[in-house]
């Protein structure tokens, strides 16, 4: 994996402006903030959010990959607020989850999900490298 950095360019905080990777291609579908049983534990935004990326690891495990396969995270947020105000609290249920892997990111303000509880929905793409174990 390499990530883009262009000369010259003030460095991205808390993810990257782009990475080149080569291996097996892995996405999930957009996750949210309930748990296995699709029942929410919360209405906290931040909760929320750890709980969405805490189901995208539980998917990317079942391919043999983890947080630091992830090339890209889009993330629809119902509340830009909420996301800009929780930054210090999301920034730390961020690296409980992901540790300090910073993938391409897009956050989109977006006016509802499907399900009505849902504060955000995140869909994660990750490349495991072509010699990475288990790799079919």
């Amino acid at each position: 994996m390499k990530f883009l950095q262009p000369e010259g360019w003030k460095p991205a905080r808390g993810y990257s402006n782009g990475i080149a990777a080569r291996g097996q291609f892995v996405v999930t579908g957009g996750q949210i903030g309930w748990n296995k049983d699709q029942e929410f534990e919360t209405d906290d935004f931040v909760g929320q959010c750890e709980q969405t990326l805490a189901n995208i690891i539980a998917i990317l495990a079942e391919a043999g990959a983890g947080p630091e396969h992830i090339v890209r995270l889009t993330w629809y947020v119902t509340d830009k607020v909420a996301y800009i105000a929780g930054q210090k609290e999301l920034g730390a249920a961020y690296r409980r989850v992901m540790g300090r892997n910073f993938p391409a990111m897009a956050v989109v303000q977006v006016t509802a999900l499907i399900e009505d509880r849902a504060k955000v929905e995140i869909e994660a793409t990750a490349i495991l490298p072509d010699d990475h174990e288990g790799n079919a």
